[in-house]
């Protein structure tokens, strides 16, 4: 017994833009990450104008250049995009959950365990190493910088 399904599909449907899957279809670096990675045939090849080979010869390489570009990186991506995406899912879950749950309660455990470390801290700058740099200061703040040219002279 075969059980039959039938699927109404308006043509609003088919025209719509608000689809959840066309912001990745058709815009997949939105941030511009790779903006580096735009290269065409003319950026890889190119024949001064001293130097030219047939003109066949140039159109089949730059088709077997824009094929084979496309479709290795098209080959490859099916072979590690799902396995690379999977592990920098689960290394970015890891190094979440670790800054999370253990390293920021440790960064503020040790600023209120650690404000009298501030506050030495803050004598010290303020007793020792202030009035050095104020002299230094005062002493440096006199000279004066005179440039003539030698058309003045």
């Amino acid at each position: 017994m075969t059980t039959a399904i039938k699927v109404n599909v308006q043509s609003e449907d088919l025209n719509s833009t608000h689809s959840d899957a066309s912001p990745l279809v058709h815009d997949r670096d939105p941030k511009r990450v790779n903006k580096s990675l735009k290269v065409t045939f003319e950026d890889v090849i190119a024949e001064p104008p001293s130097v030219r080979s047939f003109d066949k010869v140039w159109v089949w390489s730059h088709a077997l250049f824009e094929v084979s570009r496309l479709w290795i990186y098209r080959f490859i991506s099916l072979l590690l995009a799902v396995p690379v995406s999977l592990a920098a899912g689960i290394l970015f879950a890891v190094l979440s959950c670790l800054h999370i749950w253990l390293i920021t309660p440790c960064v503020q455990l040790l600023l209120i365990n650690m404000h009298w470390v501030q506050t030495v801290w803050g004598s010290i700058l303020n007793i020792l190493i202030s009035p050095l740099f104020i002299s230094i200061g005062k002493s440096c703040g006199r000279i004066t910088i005179h440039l003539a040219n030698d058309e003045d002279k």
